[in-house]
């Protein structure tokens, strides 16, 4: 079975640069301010292919490849 990553956003390492923005090919991140800070989000997560090129753009270490949620079983 293959495991599927996506990308993780740690909101306490993130500065909220935007560096990670540009990087992602799906435009899948961008910057929020959620109470009163700035910080990158990944708006939906089940489009993430897990690439990894977002990672190494950010100077913060603020994003990582982590296991995917599994989904849940589909009712029978």
């Amino acid at each position: 079975r293959k495991v599927v990553v996506l990308a993780v956003v740690d909101t306490t390492r993130c500065t909220g640069c935007g560096w990670c923005v540009p990087a992602c090919p799906w435009q899948l991140l961008s910057l929020q301010t959620r109470q009163w800070k700035k910080t990158s989000v990944l708006s939906d997560p089940a489009d993430c292919p897990g690439c990894g090129l977002c990672v190494p753009r950010c100077p913060f270490g603020a994003l990582s490849l982590q296991p995917a949620p599994a989904a849940p079983p589909a009712p029978r």
